[in-house]
């Protein structure tokens, strides 16, 4: 069948005793071909969330996408994943063997963490130089890059780590952050994706049992590159 635009939203209803997943609300149903008609309001269609959004949007955050291709099309579940951190202006800084890139686009369909809380406006006012004075450091320069122990994520950590001691708090080690922070986001985007390609495939989707919003998710790759 023909492909959906990546990021079309998803729709759950329930039908023949069934859950249903699909990108719109059919007239019959899929399953027993019969008219959907009319449903009692707990039994509307509910929109599933979409995971991803548009990292040159996103102020202040740290981003996760594919190192190749997009998490709806080419990502595997166990594929790299790059990582970076937005300025306020949705600049996505990130660490390569290139040094430092500043990319005004190519994260338009990313995992969000957002670093700063409602309110935290005098820190979001020297976010940007903190960013660029961070990314100037030596520590960063394109030589000093290495695939496994210094890389992009690397460099989001420490400056995560930075803008904590800035405010007095402790740091956070690799572990406790990919745990907290990153872990509980790709869970969402892998059950995400796994629907989403289900229903290109069929143009619905009836999950075996136990439902795949609660079961769990395929491999979500390793934030290293």
């Amino acid at each position: 069948m023909q492909r959906t635009e990546a990021g079309q939203p998803i729709i759950k209803f329930n039908h023949c005793q069934k859950p249903i997943y699909s990108f719109s609300v059919p007239r019959c149903c899929p399953l027993c071909q019969r008219d959907m008609g009319a449903r009692k309001l707990g039994e509307a269609p509910v929109s599933i969330a979409n995971p991803f959004t548009n990292g040159h949007r996103e102020k202040c955050s740290f981003l996760l996408r594919p190192t190749q291709g997009t998490f709806l099309r080419e990502y595997d579940g166990r594929s790299d994943l790059h990582v970076g951190i937005t300025n306020t202006n949705g600049a996505v800084y990130n660490y390569t063997v290139r040094g430092v890139q500043r990319d005004e686009a190519g994260w338009e369909q990313s995992v969000s963490i957002p670093l700063l809380q409602p309110g935290m406006f005098g820190l979001m006012d020297q976010w940007d130089k903190y960013l660029e004075d961070f990314s100037c450091a030596g520590a960063w320069l394109p030589h000093r890059y290495e695939e496994d122990q210094h890389n992009c994520y690397s460099y989001a950590l420490t400056f995560i780590n930075y803008v904590l001691a800035v405010e007095g708090q402790e740091p956070l080690d690799k572990d406790q952050f990919t745990e907290m922070f990153v872990v509980p986001r790709t869970r969402k985007a892998s059950k995400y994706i796994t629907l989403h390609r289900a229903i290109e495939e069929r143009g619905f989707y009836v999950p075996d049992c136990p439902d795949p919003e609660t079961s769990p998710p395929p491999g979500s790759g390793s934030a290293e590159h």
